[in-house]
């Protein structure tokens, strides 16, 4: 079963109840901020960069530890390329399924992974996207204790179940608005078609008159209207 449609009608439920979270970026701006999850990935990855490339875009890539300890050289491409940099935990565990322990360990090495492929410092590190989207309020209050930044979402295609790279096309399109926060994944679920997807979405968007901007834009955006 496909839950696709579901995801804008919980983003809608959600996004008052946990307003400390970053769930989208300003509505009265043509910005778009384009995130990968799951990777860094040896194939999937770099068919992924060169469409980034070519259309000179800024995206956002939260990552899972275990796989940037096993591609670091991949991981140093994206950073040097300038995309912003998140975590997805170490082993795309559930958070909620996770001691406090467990759940700074995995977040940590994570850090440090990054930091040994990147030389990116952990404190530069903070922005924090839980596998699957499942947080409960404990895991939000343990996120502001130890200085990181909750990362949701606004358009999710559900492209990990591989409905077809159309599917995929017409759900972000029909979804995507002024500050959406789009989420795709370049991982072993849903990577093999990311570049495809990404390939005809960008040029989209661009005729549509949006701009591409990292997670930190979106950040400031939102504190800037507090």
């Amino acid at each position: 079963m496909q839950f696709a449609p579901l995801f804008p009608v919980v983003h809608n439920i959600l996004k008052p109840n946990f307003p400390d979270c970053l769930w989208h970026g300003d509505p009265n701006s043509k910005t778009i901020a384009l995130s990968f999850d799951d990777g860094p990935h040896p194939q999937y990855t770099p068919q992924l960069l060169k469409v980034l490339d070519r259309y000179n875009i800024t995206a956002n890539f939260f990552w899972l530890g275990a796989c940037v300890n096993r591609y670091p050289e991949i991981a140093k491409a994206i950073h040097e390329r300038g995309h912003w940099i998140g975590l997805h935990g170490y082993l795309h565990d559930n958070f909620p399924l996770l001691s406090p322990t467990e759940l700074k360990q995995s977040l940590e090495k994570t850090q440090d992974a990054i930091y040994s492929a990147c030389d990116l410092h952990p404190e530069k590190v903070r922005d924090v996207r839980p596998p699957n989207g499942f947080f409960v309020p404990n895991t939000l209050r343990l996120f502001q204790q130890w200085n990181y930044r909750p990362v949701m979402w606004s358009v999710v295609p559900e492209d990990w179940v591989r409905p077809g790279i159309t599917k995929v096309n017409q759900r972000v399109m029909s979804q995507v608005k002024n500050g959406s926060l789009i989420v795709l994944h370049d991982g072993v679920c849903g990577g093999q078609d990311v570049a495809e997807t990404v390939e005809y979405i960008v040029p989209q968007l661009l005729k549509q008159g949006y701009h591409f901007v990292n997670i930190d834009t979106l950040w400031k955006m939102k504190i800037g209207k507090k």
